[in-house]
């Protein structure tokens, strides 16, 4: 499973690069107004960091003019991905923008139909938010199954992205399910790796290796 990252910070986004597990970044215009940067100076420093897709997110509501936000936003870099919204207007723009060979990442999705529509629409990446889902009582994790069965039925090659992550266990269980990516955010990531016992038994193994008196350089 790919991960990306859901954040607009430049800085950080560069540092979690550098280790070699970050295959991209999601961003939306409540990350870019976090950030309180030029929105496109932020962009431009993001796709120099991560090699990977990164979604930048039109903001017009119709059609035409996502078109012509999301042709802009691809001038930044070729790794760009226009995000649009699940809406009538941003399938119709994905449509086009997809027909002329610019990626899409239709987000905001909350039906395995919606995702359905998304990528008869020729959608790149699908963003189902599985958090969201999870705080008004369903099973976001169910919406992963269901778009994956429909996707494997039908041999879509739209990725399912897993959106709203909140946890690790989402991570894992997202992957079971057969999420092909999962966007989540920076501190989330960095608890991925760390187990308490990991921890201690590197430290006793460390203790151990101390009492040797040895060196390997």
């Amino acid at each position: 499973m790919q991960i990306f990252i859901d954040s607009a910070d430049a800085a950080e986004l560069k540092a979690l690069a550098e280790t070699g597990l970050v295959d991209g970044v999601t961003t939306n215009p409540s990350l870019v107004a976090k950030a309180g940067r030029d929105f496109f100076e932020t962009l431009r420093e993001i796709c120099a960091a991560v090699p990977g897709p990164i979604s930048a997110e039109v903001v017009a509501q119709d059609a035409k003019t996502m078109i012509a936000e999301g042709l802009k936003l691809r001038t930044v870099a070729e790794n760009i991905v226009v995000k649009v919204p699940l809406t009538r207007e941003g399938l119709i723009a994905c449509k086009t923008l997809e027909d002329d060979g610019h990626p899409c990442n239709v987000t905001l999705c909350f039906s395995a139909v919606q995702a359905l529509l998304a990528a008869k629409a020729g959608a790149t990446f699908i963003s189902p938010f599985l958090g969201r889902l999870d705080d008004g009582g369903q099973d976001g994790m169910e919406l992963i199954r269901e778009i994956r069965a429909i996707y494997d039925n039908y041999a879509y090659p739209t990725q399912i992205l897993a959106a709203s992550i909140r946890t690790g266990a989402h991570v894992r269980d997202a992957a079971i399910a057969g999420a092909d990516c999962a966007t989540i955010p920076p501190a989330v990531f960095k608890a991925l790796y760390k187990h308490h016992l990991t921890d201690s038994g590197l430290e006793a193994f460390m203790k151990d290796w101390k009492a040797t008196g040895q060196k390997i350089l």
